[in-house]
């Protein structure tokens, strides 16, 4: 034990392998880097600071400063040894590393705008559900970066929201998914979230039906001239639902090419976040008269 403990408080160079995190990303010029986002270090350390950083990660990153790329295409990383090395654990030092330089491939760099799209999984509350659209401010956001990477993003994400058991009407701030390439910028970096949540309840209104591909304007006759619909709405909008807001078609084409003898009903409008219990009835009769 005594040999152990010795032979692991004398002084080793050691190699770890450590991601590469930029920072000071140009922003006239996109770049591509031409190797892994990885680098071998050589630290010196003892034999115990050896062991423990395998089990460090908050050791296991190189911040490498892109200043440099407005005029070069390459980074020395023992250039900046000292600037690395201050942001590191005093008892992990780095000595050098390897590759020693990084290169880049630039590109011409493009700017658009591009809309937020929430990701989000969410339950409510037994009677209770979303009761009108999702509100995200600012709706779009900047993307820029290599056209040929930019010129692929149409939509930008934010972060999985995952809530339960909703019974009122979420404000939050969600940020944005983190983009997957460094050389590619995003702005804002979070946007406001609303989702509006409502009590739902049932309502019934009758609704005249339309006769549709009637091609050969036949004397048709339908009965009866109006269905029931009952459907779930948010209590908010209970007042202003009304048969304006939604339409019932009874489709001849069904007799003409399956022989029905009667005609199934089908709503062709409905109002958003109205979702429809029973149609009474279901199927309608209809005369031809020749």
């Amino acid at each position: 034990m005594l040999w152990v403990v010795v032979t692991l408080s004398n002084t080793y160079n050691y190699t770890v392998k450590q991601a590469v995190v930029f920072k000071n990303v140009p922003q006239q010029r996109a770049f591509h880097s031409l190797q892994a986002d990885t680098v071998n270090v050589m630290e010196k350390g003892t034999g115990w600071q050896m062991l423990l950083s395998k089990m460090r990660p908050e050791n296991k990153q190189v911040k490498v400063d892109l200043r440099t790329l407005d005029k070069e295409n390459y980074i020395v990383l023992s250039s900046q040894l000292t600037a690395i090395n201050d942001t590191k654990d005093v008892a992990n030092k780095i000595i050098s590393f390897s590759p020693d330089t990084l290169f880049f491939d630039f590109s011409n760099r493009s700017t658009k705008r591009v809309p937020v799209q929430l990701s989000a999984s969410l339950k409510y509350q037994r009677q209770f559900a979303q009761s009108d659209n999702v509100v995200i401010k600012p709706a779009y956001v900047t993307v820029s970066g290599p056209s040929s990477s930019i010129d692929k993003i149409t939509i930008w994400k934010t972060d999985s929201v995952s809530l339960k058991d909703l019974d009122e009407t979420v404000n939050s701030q969600v940020n944005l998914e983190a983009a997957k390439e460094g050389n590619i910028s995003i702005y804002p970096k979070s946007v406001w979230v609303k989702i509006p949540v409502n009590e739902f309840t049932e309502k019934t209104i009758e609704i005249p039906v339309k006769l549709v591909n009637n091609y050969n304007y036949l004397n048709v006759k339908v009965f009866p001239l109006k269905v029931k619909v009952t459907f779930t709405t948010s209590l908010n909008k209970y007042a202003d639902m009304d048969g304006d807001l939604f339409e019932a078609d009874a489709d001849l084409d069904m007799w003409k090419k399956y022989n029905y003898s009667t005609l199934p009903v089908m709503l062709t409008k409905l109002p958003e976040f109205c979702k429809v219990v029973k149609i009474e009835p279901r199927n309608i009769d209809f005369i031809i008269k020749k």
